[in-house]
């Protein structure tokens, strides 16, 4: 019980550190309705786990603990991404029904899906994805409730996640912000915990992200890597990382033209 009340306070200062950059511990503490003292040790761990710096009196998130927003990475690595697009549909022919997470590279992925599959079904909290799924009317799409989040466009919070456990899908496909030995992390943390209740609810997840995630962390450490059938990149991981991740058992799958 303690222990839970210690992860969903230090989740709620991450999240204030990233709405209010260099916010003062009296301020969190003030904020979480507990003490100067918890709020320093909350801190300290937090530093050893390398998610954020101390500043005097506060702190702030680490530099590589943020990325851009939607709309900017949209432009961002987009033959990268194409290239993931066209390596993954082959892998997912045959199923039927999928879970997609929210990202630039699973819009690229759910418009190449567009194009190549018919009469399949998506459980989805992003619109982008839904959007470009609309390009093909054979496709079902079902678009989960929730808290907009516009920055990602997309939707958080635990009637996302009550929705999606009504559900079974042959293959939760998601995006990430990083990807390091400890498996895919995600800057918004609201959206790591709909990606887990995702690969909860499916019977096989993959993981599809360009060669910049390659050895970053972000707050939201949302699966490992033995949770994770397929990993679609543009390039193979750096060599230490793709020892671990095939010694997990996930296959990693590049568009090698």
């Amino acid at each position: 019980m303690v222990t839970n009340k210690k992860t969903k306070r230090q989740k709620r200062i991450i999240e204030e550190l990233g709405f209010q950059p260099g916010l003062r511990i009296t301020e969190l503490a003030e904020k979480l309705s507990v003490s100067a003292e918890t709020v320093r040790r909350d801190l300290d761990e937090l530093t050893e786990q390398g998610i954020i710096d101390r500043t005097y009196g506060g702190a702030v998130i680490r530099k590589n603990m943020q990325e851009p927003v939607l709309n900017e990475r949209q432009n961002l690595m987009v033959e990268e991404r194409q290239k993931i697009a066209r390596a993954a549909v082959p892998v997912l022919m045959g199923g039927k029904h999928f879970m997609i997470g929210s990202g630039a590279t699973t819009v690229h992925l759910a418009r190449r899906m567009a194009y190549e599959m018919n009469n399949i079904t998506v459980f989805t909290h992003s619109f982008g994805v839904a959007t470009v799924l609309s390009l093909n009317p054979t496709i079902k799409v079902l678009m989960a409730p929730g808290c907009y989040f516009a920055p990602e466009g997309a939707l958080h919070g635990s009637q996302t996640i009550r929705y999606l456990q009504n559900f079974r899908a042959d293959w939760a496909i998601l995006g990430a912000s990083g990807l390091d030995l400890d498996g895919g992390s995600d800057a918004v943390i609201e959206a790591g915990e709909v990606y887990g209740a995702m690969i909860a609810r499916s019977t096989r997840t993959m993981i599809v992200a360009d060669h910049s995630k390659f050895n970053l962390t972000f707050a939201a450490n949302y699966c490992r890597w033995e949770e994770v059938d397929a990993l679609v990149s543009d390039v193979r991981p750096t060599q230490a990382l793709a020892d671990v991740i095939e010694a997990a058992g996930t296959s990693v799958v590049t568009f090698d033209k």
